[in-house]
């Protein structure tokens, strides 16, 4: 039988679908006591980082042990998922993320709090074990202490091997070594020097055929690319902050290996998919691009195939070309119609595959799809959330005050409007949002809000124009963008005047700190998280990252929130975590000392040994930071 009509009968039969026994009841705890909302926000989740082996016999997990996570790893038979799976981990390991490296090893990341100077700071670590429970933990190139590591390519071809990233000789720069997984022992396959930094890629037979850099003479980051059997680099791209057109190397060809898939500009505002030939450096005619939406990935196959491509519109979006494929891909949505479904990881041959559904009322829910014929529900990511104070988000747009389109997420709860409403603008800002599901976002809404999420301009994946038009533009066009979010949801009729307040985190924060002392202010109060309050102290926040440091930077002028203290005319929470790394806390603390002095009505909360990073948050984190939210936009805010 076609796999399409396979997939197609079992849908309308109900798929078989069964559960993993163990399974926790929403709104409970691991003792059955109910838990309050705010709570249930808080715990971390309690499964995550589900993959399935190369040959589709094994499948590992993370499953918390406490509402602070505190990870174990499981490892069960795909065969028998109803069976006492083996249980892995370590006393004081934190575990992040699991994946693996062959049929019988894995690789688990964790990581781990350090203190230097009296200055305390998160790291990664990483270990290889047997899946089988049996084996001793190896902690490969120790070392290196504290210096992270990266694979490359785990080099199906050579099961006991992999190429790693990482800087073997201690001089800043990351250097290419294969690591034997069972022994830990390292050779050098190839130095990275002062024109070649990193971004290291490998072809099928492991050979290391493209590698970035930064040029300090002429201020970009250049891409190189090595023939196929040659030593000599060529440089094909060069990168600056003012071209900023993308040039984003996916795979190389499996047809010819001089030819590369990339996603690019070429001269469009929308970036889309081409073929680069690195003999003649001509590109091919564009193999797929959209007129509304960036590209975003070429979808290869375990063996360097192409599959099809992939973009953000609501959600992110597949265009799959490989029949087989795009029926495996229908069928599951067809199981799932009112959910986004993602292929999270499958085995070589595509007969055991992890799916997880999302939606604005599910968090994240894991199924194994086995054999193309039947659904086992794993587990839930968040299943003591109560499902009924949820909400499904809408994708809008609006028209900026300039006439701009901007797109965003419109998240209303149960009831009759008008609401007491939250502008939420994300991060980055060089990102976007495409939301599944958002926990910030279902929080409110679970509390009475309405919330708004623009893609304002300077955002990304709405082409060159709608990225570069941030440019130069913080606290000010940019700003607007967001105080005409607002003026939507009152012209809805959605909230009123007198019921609006923003809150973000990251640039989000900044921009909580600008909307806080806007002229004929349209907020009642602010909430700034990780903010940038100064952009003189900026440079420091973007050094981990050559494209933000030596690119974002010249684009980074406009208002500087802690020189203008003074015109604060709403109350403003402040948060911080105290070892934020990205965000470093003294530009919090920076603008407080300025509220303070100038005698501003404000909050000040300090979450202790608490990065950047939502991923970083444990337990009492979230649940300090989501109670003075909600109190102060209850309460001091006077939203309610």
């Amino acid at each position: 039988m076609k796999t399409t009509r396979l997939i197609q009968s079992l849908v309308v039969a109900g798929l078989l679908f069964t559960q993993v026994a163990g399974a926790n009841d929403a709104q409970q705890d691991t003792s059955g006591k109910d838990i309050s909302l705010i709570e249930s926000f808080s715990i971390l989740p309690a499964i995550q980082s589900i993959k399935v082996s190369p040959n589709g016999k094994k499948l590992v997990m993370q499953r918390a042990t406490s509402k602070d996570g505190d990870y174990i790893i499981e490892v069960h038979d795909t065969a028998k998922l109803g069976q006492n799976p083996v249980r892995l981990g370590a006393d004081k390991m934190r575990v992040s993320g699991v994946s693996w490296l062959n049929d019988d090893k894995i690789l688990v990341v964790f990581r781990q709090l350090l203190e230097d100077s009296g200055k305390k700071y998160w790291v990664s670590k990483f270990a290889i074990t047997d899946a089988d429970g049996k084996g001793n933990w190896l902690v490969p190139l120790k070392k290196q202490g504290n210096v992270g590591f990266s694979i490359i390519d785990i080099l199906p071809d050579q099961k006991d091997e992999v190429l790693v990233e990482v800087d073997i000789n201690d001089n800043w720069i990351p250097d290419v070594v294969k690591l034997n997984i069972n022994t830990g022992r390292e050779s050098l396959v190839m130095r990275g020097n002062d024109k070649i930094t990193g971004g290291f890629v490998a072809d099928k037979d492991g050979d290391v055929r493209i590698a970035t850099g930064w040029n300090r003479a002429d201020q970009s980051i250049d891409t190189f690319v090595r023939e196929k059997g040659s030593e000599e680099w060529k440089k094909i791209y060069s990168n600056s902050g003012e071209n900023r057109e993308t040039f984003d190397i996916q795979g190389i060809s499996n047809e010819d290996p001089n030819k590369l898939y990339v996603i690019a500009n070429k001269g469009e505002d929308k970036t889309g998919v081409y073929l680069f030939d690195v003999k003649t450096q001509t590109y091919s005619d564009r193999l797929f691009g959209l007129k509304t939406v960036d590209t975003n990935n070429v979808i290869f196959d375990k063996q360097g195939n192409v599959r099809g491509f992939s973009y953000n519109s609501k959600h992110p979006e597949y265009y799959i070309t490989e029949p087989e494929y795009q029926a495996v891909y229908e069928g599951v949505k067809q199981a799932f119609p009112d959910s986004f479904v993602s292929l999270s990881s499958t085995s070589d041959d595509y007969n055991t595959i992890v799916l997880m559904t999302q939606s604005g009322t599910d968090p994240g829910t894991y199924y194994l799809l086995k054999d193309k014929k039947s659904i086992i529900k794993i587990g839930e990511r968040m299943p003591f959330l109560d499902k009924s104070k949820l909400a499904e988000s809408k994708y809008i747009s609006y028209d900026a005050r300039d006439g701009r389109k901007i797109r965003a997420y419109l998240t209303v709860p149960e009831g009759k409007g008008p609401f007491p409403s939250i502008v939420l603008p994300h991060g980055g800002p060089w990102v976007r949002d495409v939301i599944t599901f958002d926990e910030w976002a279902q929080l409110l809404v679970s509390h009475g809000y309405a919330v708004i999420q623009p893609n304002y301009r300077g955002s990304t994946g709405y082409g060159l124009e709608h990225w570069k038009a941030g440019d130069k533009n913080w606290g000010l066009n940019m700003q607007d963008d967001l105080d005409d979010a607002a003026q939507y949801m009152i012209d809805k009729g959605i909230t009123s005047k007198d019921k609006v307040a923003m809150f973000g985190w990251s640039y989000g924060g900044y921009a909580a700190f600008a909307a806080s002392m806007r002229e004929n202010n349209m907020y009642q109060c602010t909430v700034a998280g990780a903010g940038v309050s100064d952009l003189s102290r900026i440079n420091a926040t973007l050094n981990d990252n050559p494209l933000l440091s030596r690119l974002q930077r010249p684009t980074i002028k406009g208002v500087s929130p802690v020189e203008q203290v003074e015109k604060v005319n709403v109350p403003i929470l402040v948060i911080h975590g105290d070892i934020d790394g990205r965000v470093p806390i003294e530009h919090s603390n920076a603008f407080v000392s300025e509220l303070k002095k100038h005698n501003k009505p404000h909050k000040y909360v300090v979450l202790e040994d608490a990065d950047h990073f939502m991923n970083t948050l444990f337990y009492g984190h979230k649940q300090k930071f989501y109670s003075e939210l909600i109190d102060w936009l209850d309460n001091t805010c006077g939203l309610k």
